[in-house]
């Protein structure tokens, strides 16, 4: 058993696990935080993706004793990274997905979220193959990408403070989906 320090979601927390675990196995049946998938547990479906010192990085492939020292955001603090840094309400990536309906069954969420989350740090308007690029480690068997592709789109527009780019395969030039387009007004419904 090893005692390990780890820094996960900007707290320092003390745990004991086996030598041999991965982050993964220490996030999810140590500290409880399950939002990190386990899916395939080889490196191939990215449903475990986290932050390790702000690169997308696979849990099930890093051992837990080698991220000691080491800046981890899972899922559960992206939210309360973007509350302490001044923001309101879910992180403006998050809130992008949803109103793009860039989900469906909610596996690899998490993890995509993390990946395009790390891709609009460095790179805060991408293009739509530096995006394709940043999410080819995350599999996604219910959406089509589609959706997913336009809320990173939609997150980077709007930071930029513009609106997105319509696809080029709509006919009149109008934003692809009226619902991805702008949050509802207080008290609207989508």
């Amino acid at each position: 058993m090893a005692s390990l320090l780890l820094n996960v979601n900007g707290d320092q927390l003390e745990v004991t696990a086996p030598d041999h675990w991965t982050l993964l196995e220490v996030l999810r049946y140590r500290l409880g935080l399950t939002g990190s998938k386990q899916g395939c547990d080889k490196g191939d479906c990215g449903a475990c993706t986290v932050q390790i010192d702000g690169e997308p990085q696979l849990a099930c492939l890093a051992l837990a004793t080698l991220c000691e020292g080491r800046a981890i955001t899972t899922i559960e603090g992206l939210m309360p990274a973007h509350l302490r840094a001044g923001g309101k309400g879910p992180d403006p990536l998050q809130d992008a997905f949803d109103r793009c309906g860039a989900l469906q069954c909610g596996f690899c969420q998490p993890g995509m979220l993390l990946s395009a989350k790390a891709l609009l740090e460095r790179s805060p308007d991408p293009s739509r193959d530096e995006i394709r690029h940043a999410l080819a480690g995350n599999l996604c068997r219910c959406t089509g990408y589609t959706q997913i592709f336009q809320a990173v789109e939609l997150a980077a527009a709007e930071a930029q403070g513009r609106a997105p780019t319509p696809p080029a395969w709509h006919p009149d030039g109008n934003p692809w989906m009226p619902a991805c387009s702008k949050a509802p007004a207080k008290g609207e419904s989508r």
